[in-house]
């Protein structure tokens, strides 16, 4: 498996090996050992999600204030433009986000530190997107930042249409508003 760094040192692609041929194909999609050495520490994944979603549907841009999770994701069907964004208050790309192609084809996978905001968008006409996180779902510390904040300038593609949202997301905070990360998340 090739780790792919970003320009934002924490966050990582995974780009398995992909053997193929007339009957399909197979990868490993995760290795411990190899995921905790790019991290540079043991990671322990407790819960696997899994969401479909249409074109244009873009989930985002989340994180939890308390119970803050990590998130490993990958699409297993269609494509994502996938975004990371730095909570980090003391964090030198605080503000800065990273967006990368998840696909079927690619099989690349994202590596979404704690301390990050998430949020992705279906570029094909459908996906499935599949995530590993490090502490538990709790809905009473979820917040969200708006898709479209225009000081976190994210560049989402084009899709020709407006990205379909949940309400929740649609009243999201500003950048600037949103409740962020005072601690040093290097572990």
């Amino acid at each position: 498996m090739q780790v792919i760094q970003t320009a934002i040192p924490e966050v990582l692609i995974f780009e398995p090996k992909v053997f193929g041929d007339a009957r399909g194909f197979f990868f490993e999609s995760f290795n411990q050992k190899i995921f905790d050495d790019a991290v540079g520490r043991y990671v322990d994944f407790v819960q696997d999600n899994h969401s479909r979603s249409s074109k244009g549907v873009l989930r985002g841009i989340h994180y939890q204030i308390q119970q803050v999770q990590g998130k490993l994701v990958r699409v297993s069907s269609g494509s994502v433009f996938d975004v990371a964004v730095d909570l980090r208050k003391s964090s030198p790309t605080f503000g800065r986000w990273v967006g990368v192609e998840l696909s079927e084809e690619n099989q690349r996978q994202l590596w979404v530190p704690e301390g990050f905001g998430h949020g992705f968008v279906v570029t094909s006409e459908r996906a499935d997107f599949l995530y590993k996180t490090t502490d538990f779902y709790a809905p009473a510390h979820e917040r969200s930042i708006r898709w479209n904040d225009e000081d976190l300038g994210i560049q989402w593609p084009d899709l020709g249409q407006e990205p379909l949202v949940s309400a929740k997301d649609a009243l999201g905070a500003s950048f600037f508003e949103a409740e962020v990360f005072e601690m040093d998340w290097k572990k």
